[in-house]
């Protein structure tokens, strides 16, 4: 049996189970919710109507960020994740975003690079963790 898969927009309320599932499993529920979620617009992919993946993207001043992209424990690594990103750079691309980046966790870096983001000079460490930002430049500017 074939997967149905989708992505969709929801609400960033939907979101919040898989991110702290997925990323901070040991913080309150609240550390995973984000000041500016309400401007957000944050997506699920779906297999089968099964959340198995959410990321939130934030576009300000024709740049976008993406935050808490998160796929189910048990769903990583079968490209989930990877089709959710596909799906945010081609959602910016079509809202003519110039650039969008990520505060990448280092050890997941190489993910990222699949996908033409590249590594800044940027780094910085929270709650034990390493970070290094990354970008892509998706439409040149003029």
């Amino acid at each position: 049996m074939t997967d149905y898969i989708q992505v969709q927009e929801i609400s960033a309320v939907e979101t919040y189970p898989l991110r702290h599932e997925v990323m901070w499993p040991n913080m309150p529920m609240d550390y995973i919710v984000l000041p500016n979620d309400e401007q957000g617009i944050h997506f699920g992919l779906f297999s089968n109507d099964t959340l198995i993946a959410v990321a939130s993207l934030y576009i300000e001043n024709n740049i976008a960020q993406f935050r808490k992209l998160a796929t189910a424990i048990p769903e990583q690594g079968k490209g989930y994740g990877s089709q959710l990103l596909s799906h945010l750079i081609a959602y910016a691309k079509d809202k003519k975003v110039y650039k969008i980046w990520c505060n990448a966790r280092t050890d997941k870096k190489e993910f990222y690079l699949k996908f033409g983001l590249e590594v800044t000079n940027i780094v910085f460490r929270k709650h034990e963790i390493d970070y290094v930002v990354m970008e892509k430049i998706i439409i040149p500017q003029k």
